[in-house]
């Protein structure tokens, strides 16, 4: 049973990105920045907290790198003409490799282990 207090948490996560994007959109450049550091400072406290339990450890490090590739390719999109999307790309990569590894390996083996 998941802990009441991380998923405050993690919905208070989803209100911090979607401030964050909101701010993108509405070509908030100030803000928008500024939303990066709590919004990924809350996704990086709950891959912490659930560290203990692979499923939600694998798919915590994803929202992670698509937090980090969102970011960069909103800062891209403010100051560099949109140029940083390629290193973006490479984030997002970074997500999705890790929830296939997860799906592919290691659900796979903890189904046979039982666990």
């Amino acid at each position: 049973m998941m802990n009441t207090k991380l998923r405050e948490y993690e919905n208070f996560h989803i209100v911090l990105w979607l401030i964050k994007d909101t701010c993108w959109v509405l070509d908030l450049k100030i803000p928008g920045l500024i939303m990066i550091l709590p919004t990924l400072a809350v996704a990086i406290y709950l891959t912490w907290k659930h560290r203990a339990l692979n499923s939600e450890l694998f798919h915590n490090i994803a929202v992670v790198s698509w937090l980090c590739a969102n970011s960069i390719w909103m800062i891209g999109e403010f100051f560099f003409n949109d140029t940083l999307r390629p290193i973006a790309i490479v984030f997002f990569a970074i997500g999705v490799l890790v929830v296939f590894s997860y799906y592919l390996f290691i659900r796979p083996r903890e189904k046979r282990v039982g666990t």
